[in-house]
């Protein structure tokens, strides 16, 4: 009895000592947020941490738009973005669970119609390969950035990509492979990835404030709006980005409450509840590391982490952080950003979501996490930390722009008149660009999706203002030997005037 008696005691004195623990890491994780969002001036955020099966933080902070002043809350949607990518990748491990392919298959034995510009990877391509980023095929984001075309002619246009080096001899991150892999999982299911993903992975888990597609969230409601810090207005919203042509790579929505129960499943092993979702053998697969990543080609906040070793799994960034392995993926799509992380070996899971172009506090909030939850430490103000290195990384950038403008050449005149540069000039890979003259520069529309304003540099070059991803990009018009316009280099292509 006495022994009984004792052990209860103990009990007692370890939930207790647990709970004060969990109440300080509580407020320092509190702390460290509002004064980062004060800082980065970031309008609203949403934040999820899951220790040994429990919540031990969930909260929503700010607002959902400057304008509207509505108060973000556990069920507003964000943009998942590429944290999207461990859902296609998931998805693809059920159907390897059913029989119906492996991981090692040939991507043509599924999709016959797949096809890269090099021919001995179109053929040796495997279903892995498509979710690892190093299939030797350069990033060409631009094609579904600038453009609203269909799902399979952007995945048309991409086999026009070159071959940027030898197959599973790099790392160059891949988006366009993630939409292939969605075909995948249409071609081998017989449904879209969209409707597979609804069904087999947010049914179960009872996600159903989650959405495949940004055209969902009207339908749902309370929704988030993205927004910028603009060098001259300061924070300003931006329309939300639909992009369902690769939203395999990044199109999902979803909230904190939802979130909550994703990261107790993944922590469980894979298990909801009853319901195995994934085998044991699958579930470890997605988190094996799959390609080694070199400094040149990792995420900049490595620079304060320090890690030993750097690694890509299936849908997952990877990197030891205090001697334990870091599963970790951002995500990121115009004014709206994402990040999440997971560490098996102290169960311990994070997830943020903002809706702030490159709020980078979201890295500050998953390290402060893993420290108090994970490691019982504060030795390290990562909010400081990251806002300061982020901010040298501005002003470096803004040293980049300074040394573009030294190569100006001064006091030039535009060989033809304004109006001489306008038309139509056509990309097969990149499609069209319309150009446009507005008073003393130039409008320029991308496929009727992008429009951006550029401004004379020198020559018959022009140089694109003010737009996130577009800034500073150098239109060089060519002449024929008569004089006229032959065409206009861009985005390293040509684009022949029609």
């Amino acid at each position: 009895m006495k022994k009984s008696c004792a052990l209860l005691t103990l009990l007692i004195l370890f939930t207790a000592s647990m709970s004060a623990q969990n109440r300080a890491a509580h407020t320092e994780l509190d702390k460290m947020i509002k004064q980062g969002m004060k800082d980065w001036q970031i309008p609203g955020l949403s934040v999820v941490v899951i220790k040994d099966g429990q919540t031990v933080f969930k909260k929503a902070y700010g607002v959902k738009d400057i304008h509207t002043g509505a108060p973000v809350d556990e069920q507003t949607l964000f943009a998942m973005a590429s944290t999207t990518k461990a859902f296609i990748a998931m998805s693809m491990g059920m159907l390897i669970d059913r029989g119906l392919m492996e991981w090692d298959d040939p991507v043509r034995d599924h999709l016959p119609s797949f096809r890269l510009s090099d021919a001995y990877i179109t053929e040796d391509a495997r279903i892995k390969d498509l979710l690892t980023h190093n299939l030797g095929i350069g990033n060409a984001d631009m094609i579904w950035y600038l453009d609203s075309a269909s799902t399979r002619e952007t995945i048309n246009r991409f086999s026009l990509a070159g071959k940027a080096y030898p197959l599973r001899g790099g790392f160059a991150y891949q988006n366009l492979m993630y939409a292939i892999a969605g075909e995948v999982i249409g071609k081998v299911s017989g449904q879209p990835w969209e409707e597979f993903v609804e069904q087999n992975i947010f049914k179960p888990l009872n996600m159903d404030r989650s959405v495949t597609s940004p055209s969902g969230i009207q339908d749902l409601g309370n929704h988030t709006t993205p927004h910028v810090d603009d060098r001259l207005a300061g924070v300003i919203t931006l329309p939300i980005l639909y992009f369902d042509q690769v939203g395999a790579a990044g199109a999902m929505w979803s909230c904190a409450d939802d979130m909550e129960t994703y990261l107790k499943f993944l922590l469980n092993g894979g298990i909801y509840q009853d319901d195995t979702l994934l085998s044991a053998a699958t579930f470890d697969d997605l988190f094996k590391p799959q390609v080694i990543i070199t400094d040149s080609e990792f995420y900049p906040t490595q620079q304060l982490t320090q890690p030993h070793w750097k690694t890509y799994g299936l849908g997952w960034f990877q990197h030891d952080y205090r001697g334990e392995k870091l599963d970790f993926h951002t995500g990121s799509i115009d004014g709206l950003v994402a990040i999440t992380g997971i560490m098996f070996s102290k169960d311990l899971a994070v997830y943020v979501f903002a809706n702030l172009d490159h709020a980078e506090l979201r890295h500050a909030i998953l390290y402060k996490a893993l420290d108090l939850y994970g490691f019982d430490k504060n030795d390290r103000d990562w909010h400081r930390e990251i806002f300061d290195l982020y901010q040298g990384f501005e002003k470096q950038g803004q040293k980049r722009l300074e040394m573009t403008d030294s190569s100006r050449v001064m006091n030039t005149r535009p060989s033809l008149s304004l109006e001489d540069y306008s038309g139509t000039y056509v990309n097969e890979m990149y499609g069209k660009i319309r150009i446009e003259v507005e008073r003393d520069h130039l409008i320029v529309h991308f496929n009727n999706v992008k429009t951006v304003k550029a401004v004379h540099w020198h020559f018959d070059t022009f140089r694109t203002l003010h737009d996130p991803m577009l800034e500073s990009l150098m239109l060089n018009f060519q002449l024929d030997p008569s004089g006229g316009i032959l065409k206009l280099i861009a985005l390293n292509e040509e684009f022949m005037k029609q």
